[in-house]
């Protein structure tokens, strides 16, 4: 059976990351989109070229796409543009505020002319207010939002490692998406999505600033630990590689005691004897955890807590997750027709029958074909 988006035809005027891995995720169930480039292309075309000579984010986010070069300025691009929307299901753009309205392609008056059709509006910090006209690339955003007060070592702030605020925009929007889809299904009418990358950051902030606003503090940089959950952080082992160990809950604390560390009385010490106590006395604790875990191998260290049933998990490389027994992937071709692997997406359905994903569309590559195909609506 065709996958369940098959019909669905996708306008997209996208560009770096939170768009693109939106779209690309209707790409995997089946949706046709077409991805609308100016001359220069996509930025994201040029991040890197380390997969032959491909950009890594824009292989992993741009399988599947038709790549068509419109000038909006020009009269016989825009005049596709319109026909394009006519037909299109659902309509993705992540320019600066206000772009795509002055260009006469605002997503309020989309839905007066097509009234069935979705609009997904991708900004760093909302289409209005004070913030809506700050830059907002995602690391921007990680510092706006406090992500990095609360990232990296007590003495140093750290950047997350890959764009979050991107990717977690991209995938709020497929979600909104999908939502609207089903709306849509049984209403018949289409409505408008707004996402921006600061209203994800923030709303996924909500915890320390509840408890900055209710609790009367901030939590601390802690790195490799949990700020209010103990024992949950990482210890070296004899070989000097790190082991991260969490406890959830005081039984597994009593088992943890008693199994791995060998003190079973250390499960009613009163400075350990509840979570609070134990992030109260953190210094101790890690202490006691570091001489035990210290004196053995990974293997020896991990065997005892797998034998506990504690959670654990190694703190990786890179090139550890390129080996990792529980990495998926999936195959993909380059633009230039070489054919890599890459990281599988993260939604596993019965009837999604992939063996590869098409190839990222080279710029401008499907211009000629689509202009033929909507010559007229």
């Amino acid at each position: 059976m065709d996958n369940p988006f098959s019909d669905l035809l996708v306008v997209s005027v996208e560009q770096a990351l939170a768009a693109p891995l939106c779209t690309s995720r209707l790409v995997d169930m089946g949706a046709r989109v077409i991805k609308i480039e100016r001359a220069s292309g996509d930025f994201a075309r040029g991040y890197d070229a380390a997969v032959d000579g491909d950009s890594s984010y824009f292989v992993w986010t741009n399988h599947g796409k038709e790549s068509v070069v419109l000038d909006l300025k020009s009269d016989k691009d825009a005049a596709l543009m319109n026909r394009l929307l006519a037909k299109a299901d659902v309509f993705v753009q992540n320019l600066a505020p206000g772009a795509m309205a002055r260009a006469g392609f605002g997503s309020e008056e989309l839905r007066k002319r097509h009234p069935r059709l979705i609009t997904c509006d991708i900004t760093g910090y909302g289409e209005e207010g004070p913030a809506s006209a700050l830059k907002a690339y995602d690391f921007l955003v990680q510092a706006e939002s406090g992500l990095v007060d609360v990232s990296g070592a007590p003495d140093a702030l750290g950047r997350i490692g890959v764009s979050i605020c991107d990717i977690g925009a991209g995938m709020t929007a497929h979600a909104a998406i999908v939502e609207a889809l089903l709306y849509r299904e049984r209403t018949g009418e289409g409505y408008g999505i707004g996402v921006s990358l600061f209203g994800v950051a923030s709303e996924w902030m909500n915890v320390p600033l509840m408890q900055y606003e209710y609790g009367g503090k901030a939590p601390k940089r802690v790195g490799l630990m949990h700020p209010t959950i103990q024992p949950y952080a990482a210890f070296a082992v004899n070989d000097g590689s790190q082991v991260l160990v969490a406890i959830q809950n005081e039984r597994e604390w009593a088992r943890f005691c008693d199994k791995v560390l060998g003190q079973a009385d250390l499960a009613t010490d009163t400075r350990f004897n509840s979570n609070n106590a134990r992030v109260q006395n953190v210094d101790a604790l890690h202490d006691i955890i570091g001489g035990v875990a210290g004196t053995l191998s990974r293997v020896e260290f991990t065997e005892l807590l797998a034998e506990a049933d504690i959670a654990y998990g190694s703190v990786n490389s890179v090139a550890a997750l390129s080996e990792h027994s529980g990495l998926s992937r999936v195959r993909v071709e380059t633009s230039v027709g070489t054919e890599v692997t890459m990281a599988a997406p993260p939604i596993h359905r019965s009837i999604d029958a992939n063996v590869g994903l098409p190839p990222p569309p080279k710029l401008g590559q499907h211009t000629e074909s689509v202009f033929s195909e909507f010559s007229s609506v």
